[in-house]
């Protein structure tokens, strides 16, 4: 059991490392490019910055370490793994795309067209990460841990979470930004949801064996 529980499938690999790609390539192409807010934990973050000029990096470690740590008793060591994995690729290919991308995707005058991008691309980068068992940060885990305790669909639990935020967030960032990023988050979850859930016929919202690797059924973003 216990070298089972450290090795790694190499298509389960390859595919979270895809998904942490493509959730880099949007994040970098589609919002940063075209000024699309964040939810999540990094939302968090940027408020803390805005209120208590706080470090996003260092805030979003404060919010991340202690889900990892209830994470590690709640889903196992597989788990935290693959969530190394795939939070380590995702920062690699945000920091490649933003170094090294000749890419520019204007859409400031198309911004529902850049939410519809935005929410199929992170939907889907975020579900296929999360269905092989991974997360690509603590925020991804909480969403999965509430979303196997109250049975709610992942990308449900997504969506409320990253709305929540970016309701506060309209404080502080542009009305009309926030507001379609809100609209990419909606389409996100849904897409979350399915990807996680495709081919899965009688799966309730994400099941997932506790302790066990979250190997076929894992959802996130």
């Amino acid at each position: 059991m216990r070298k089972k529980e450290w090795k790694i499938d190499v298509r389960q690999l390859v595919t979270m490392v895809f998904g942490s790609f493509l959730l880099a390539f949007t994040y970098y192409h589609i919002n940063f490019q075209n000024g699309l807010s964040e939810g999540g934990f990094v939302g968090l973050a940027l408020i803390g910055k805005y209120l208590f000029d706080l470090p996003p990096a260092l805030t979003t470690v404060l919010m991340d370490v202690p889900i990892i740590i209830v994470a590690l008793f709640l889903k196992g060591r597989k788990f935290i793994i693959n969530t190394v994995i795939a939070s380590t690729s995702f920062s690699l290919f945000y920091e490649l795309c933003e170094q090294f991308s000749p890419l520019t995707m204007n859409l400031h005058n198309n911004l529902p067209l850049a939410a519809l991008l935005s929410g199929l691309f992170t939907g889907i980068g975020a579900g296929l990460v999360l269905r092989v068992g991974g997360a690509t940060g603590g925020d991804d885990i909480l969403s999965t841990l509430i979303s196997e305790w109250s049975r709610i669909k992942i990308g449900t639990v997504f969506i409320m979470m990253d709305a929540l935020v970016l309701m506060v967030s309209l404080f502080f960032l542009p009305f009309k930004e926030t507001m379609f990023t809100i609209l990419a988050v909606l389409i996100s979850g849904k897409m979350i949801t399915w990807t996680v859930q495709y081919g899965h016929r009688d799966i309730a919202p994400v099941p997932a064996p506790r302790h066990v690797t979250y190997g076929m059924k894992k959802k996130t973003a």
